[in-house]
Order: structure tokens, then sequence, then C-alpha cells
């Protein structure tokens, strides 16, 4: 008796796509890059928070701990706690979740094209961008020394301060739990945002500046250095998407960033002037271009010495229902 083996469906993907092109590989419909942004808005500012709000209170009752009280210490941003920091990273780094969730519900594509045009996180090519963030970040440095005020909107006292179990606790959260809200935005903004733009307009220029107007608009109230600070880092970013092929270059950046201010807010100054800037100076912006245009240099030229791939290549997308 014969057996009949059942195949996959199958959706191919047409090779010679950029990053911000993958959204016209998947199902049509103008309408569903507006509602998958809707979504993403609402999956990340309202779903991602409650969720993991209530694990916090769950955690709270189990200890004995005052409910009302200790939530209200958990989202109180003008006086970050350790355990607020960690509340905020992850439900920022839920945004991952969310990104893949409308990727695959309104575009029927697999999670994994947000990440590169592989599609995957290419390791080494994150390694080298991590690197070369690195190689931006002492260039700015060198800057900013030659500046008369450098100020990024965040408190500094000219003093060391001390250790605590407070600054230890900050450290464990900053190490572990910063690169996953630094990945969680670059997810949402630079990945499933630069693909519905990409796929709502012709030219890649709405794909790089809509998501980065929103970046920066999505930090808060801010003064106009800062907003424009902001603004420059979501472009940086967003350009190198588009030029790489996928997310790394932007990670690797945002990581390296979150990790110097809050490393120099635990040192210098406090957790909450890093998460609320205020007063920013103009002269933070040569400093803002400095290490935007090395790092997007660098990161232009590496990748073509390295031949990383910023198209796509004849493959084939696996049915929705088989493995991510």
């Amino acid at each position: 008796m014969t057996q009949r083996v059942s195949q996959p469906v199958n959706q191919p993907v047409p090779s010679g796509l950029r990053y911000h092109e993958l959204h016209r590989s998947g199902a049509p419909g103008w309408w569903r890059p507006v509602v998958g942004v809707l979504a993403l808005v609402f999956l990340t500012f309202v779903i991602a928070p409650f969720v993991i709000i209530v694990v916090f209170m769950a955690g709270f009752v189990i200890t004995g701990e005052d409910l009302r009280a200790s939530t209200e210490r958990l989202v109180d941003t003008d006086s970050v706690t350790p355990l607020g920091l960690a509340f905020l990273n992850l439900a920022l780094a839920a945004s991952i979740l969310a990104a893949w969730v409308v990727t695959r519900v309104f575009h029927g594509l697999k999670p994994r094209w947000l990440s590169s045009v592989l599609p995957r996180i290419r390791w080494s090519w994150f390694t080298v961008c991590f690197g070369l963030s690195f190689v931006a970040l002492l260039a700015t440095l060198v800057v900013a020394a030659l500046l008369p005020d450098a100020g990024t909107g965040t408190t500094m006292s000219g003093e060391l301060n001390g250790f605590t179990s407070t600054t230890r606790d900050f450290l464990l959260v900053v190490a572990l739990l910063t690169p996953l809200q630094a990945a969680g935005e670059e997810y949402a903004f630079r990945g499933y945002l630069t693909q519905a733009f990409g796929g709502l307009f012709r030219s890649p220029i709405p794909a790089v500046i809509v998501p980065s107007v929103l970046f920066a608009l999505a930090h808060g109230a801010q003064d106009a250095p800062i907003f424009l600070d902001r603004l420059a880092f979501g472009l940086v970013a967003g350009i190198a998407v588009i030029v790489t092929g996928g997310l790394e270059a932007g990670i690797a950046m945002h990581v390296l960033n979150n990790w110097l201010a809050f490393g120099l807010a635990l040192a210098y100054g406090d957790m909450s002037s890093a998460l609320n800037p205020t007063g920013g100076s103009w002269w933070s912006l040569p400093v803002t271009l400095t290490q935007s245009l090395v790092y997007l240099g660098l990161t232009v030229l590496v990748a073509r010495r390295m031949g990383v791939r910023t198209r796509t290549q004849p493959v084939v997308l696996e049915a929705l229902g088989s493995r991510v």
C-alpha cells in the first residue's frame, strides 16, 4: 500500500528584494501595514505593559509587599528604581514579540524576516558592528572633549557616586535587560515600521524618515536638541538597515549607546535624569553628527568589504504552520 506524503505549501520570496521591500512578498493589501502599525502600537504600549505589570504584581503578593505602594514605585519614572527599570526594559523588549506577531498575522511572513534578508540575525556581522560602534563612540568622546558644553540633558555631578546595593542592582538590570530593550526598539522602529512604510511607498525615503520621526517622538516631550539627537540616531540606524540588509548595525549601536548613558548616570548622575533628559545643549549636535557619520561610514565600508548581503536570494518561506 502506497502512503501519500503531504507537501507543505511554500511561498516563494523574489530574489533581489532589499530589507524595506520585504512586505511586497507577503500578503497583498494596502491596509495591512496601516492596520499592522496600529496593532503594533496597541500590543507594545497596552497589552505588553499590562501583562508584565500583572506578573510583577503577582510577585509583590507572593513576597508579602504592599501591592499598591510597590506598584506605584514600579511605574514611577520620576524616581526610578532597579525594579522599575527592569519593568520598563521588559515592556520595551516585548516589542520583539509584538513585531513578530504583526508580521506573521497581517503579512503572512515568517518573523525571522524582520532580522535580515538572510533571514536571521547574522551574529558575526553583529559582532563587527559592535566593534565599529565602539570606534565611533571614541571619536564622539574626542569631539565632546573639545566643545564647551556638549550636554545631553542628563544631570551629572563632578564627583563619582558611591557604590551601593542599589547601584549593584541597577548594573545587573542594565547589563542583562538593556540589550533586550534596545533590540525591542529596533525590531519595532527599524524593523516592522521600516518594512511597513517600505511596502506602502516605492521610495526608501519614507521607510527611513517616518520611523525615525516616530522613534524620536516616542521618547516623550523633549527639548529641541534632545529631539534632534534621537532623530539623528533613528536616521542613521534606518539607513544602516537598508544598506546592510538587516537590524544588526542598529541594535549594536543602540545597545552601546544605552550602556554608556546608563553607566554614566550610575557613575556621575542618577537613573531618573537619564530616562527623563531635559535642557539639552545645541553643542550636543556636533557630537551626535560625529558619531552618526563615523558609524554609518564605517558600517557601509566594512559591509562592502565583507560582502554583507543586502538583498534576498531565491529562497522559499516555509508554510505558516511550520517552525519559526
